[in-house]
């Protein structure tokens, strides 16, 4: 599947546009990562607990969002995005989303 974040695909014509196409998922911090997070931001620098558990979120987002585009019949997603939010005191949600298309090479 190829995923891009601009309207159109280098080498690649889009012959139908399927529709919006998005992958969510919500974590939840533990407690350990947020007692080690509170530490590192008394004396600054980045919180690789937090960096990883992000990472691993957008992943899988693009994972979800994937599927739903193959189960469309897509063959591409174009202008991919991602947006996040918080769900209560612990909790970030990760939304990969863009626009599903049948896009082949020319």
């Amino acid at each position: 599947m190829i995923i891009v974040t601009t309207e159109n695909i280098a080498n690649h014509k889009i012959t139908e546009v399927i529709g919006p196409v998005f992958g969510l998922t919500v974590r939840a911090r533990g407690i350990g990562k947020d007692i080690v997070a509170s530490l590192k931001g008394l004396v600054g620098g980045e919180i690789s607990q937090y960096t990883e558990m992000l990472e691993d979120a957008r992943k899988q987002a693009i994972d979800r969002m994937v599927k739903n585009a193959s189960a469309m019949g897509a063959t591409a997603i174009i202008m991919m995005r991602f947006d996040s939010g918080e769900i209560g005191q612990n909790m970030s949600e990760i939304v990969a989303y863009g626009t599903a298309v049948i896009a082949e090479k020319v």
